[in-house]
């Protein structure tokens, strides 16, 4: 990654609100927050500059439970025409990070990530903005990443909501 940027600490009230969003079923909630998010130091020139906005994707499974993609509702609402939902899969499901202890994160998203083969092209020579609600350990926005980077993006920045502390 070559920038992080987020709207707010992972703590109350913004906690609260990103378990209401995620899993209380209020995918409404993705409009103010993207509000917040572009009034964050950076975020504005980062989506301007960005050829392509992409949200972390879910596993099937995982899409399925909650019904829809909280990055992908995230990145639509921040850079409508930039957002490209299929271009970055979940490739492989993966245990809930936030279930993980800090040290298996990594692994556990290890291969999770490929960019389909028929938007290879399109991410070369490419600005990418990877968009997520919640950045813990970055391990997954990590992983994606540097999955963006093996297709040839030449710069990856990760737009997230909230970020935990460092030890999170």
């Amino acid at each position: 990654m070559d920038a992080a940027l987020t709207a707010v600490a992972y703590a109350f009230p913004w906690s609260r609100l990103v378990l209401e969003f995620k899993f209380a079923q209020n995918p409404g909630w993705a409009r103010s927050m993207a509000l917040l998010m572009r009034s964050a130091p950076w975020v504005e020139p980062a989506l301007e500059r960005a050829d392509l906005v992409l949200p972390i994707p879910l596993s099937a499974q995982r899409l399925q439970e909650r019904g829809f993609n909280q990055a992908l509702l995230l990145a639509r609402a921040l850079a409508p025409d930039k957002t490209r939902g299929q271009v970055l899969l979940r490739v492989r499901n993966t245990a809930a990070q936030s279930s993980l202890p800090r040290s298996e994160r990594l692994t556990n998203v290890q291969h999770a990530f490929a960019v389909d083969p028929a938007w290879q092209a399109e991410v070369e020579g490419k600005r990418v903005v990877l968009v997520d609600d919640v950045m813990t350990s970055g391990a997954s926005l990590g992983a994606a990443a540097a999955c963006l980077r093996q297709a040839g993006a030449v710069h990856v920045t990760s737009l997230v909501f909230a970020r935990a502390e460092r030890g999170a």
